[in-house]
C-alpha cells in the first residue's frame, strides 16, 4: 500500500498579492526563477485546485496553492 504525504504550510501577505512564480520561490519549493517558471508550465502547480499556467498570476489571500505534494494557504 502506497501512503502520498502532503505536507501543509501558510504564508503571510505583506503586500495585496504575490505572483504565483515568486511564491514558489519564497516557500523555497524552487530554486530560482527560470525552475519556477517551468514547473508552471509542465502544469505542475494548481491554484485553488485548477492547474495553473499564467506564471504571473496574482496569488491573493485565501488561495490555496499546490506543487509536488505541498501545499501552502496564503494568508
Amino acid at each position: 500500500m502506497l501512503y502520498l504525504c502532503t505536507i501543509m504550510e501558510t504564508f503571510k501577505l505583506t503586500e495585496e498579492y504575490i505572483q504565483l512564480n515568486q511564491l514558489l520561490k519564497a516557500m523555497t519549493w524552487c530554486g530560482n526563477g527560470a525552475e519556477a517558471n517551468a514547473v508552471i508550465d509542465n502544469g505542475l502547480v494548481k491554484v485553488n485546485g485548477e492547474i495553473e499556467l499564467r506564471k504571473r498570476n496574482k496569488i491573493r489571500k485565501g488561495f490555496k496553492v499546490e506543487f509536488n505534494q505541498q501545499t501552502v494557504i496564503v494568508e
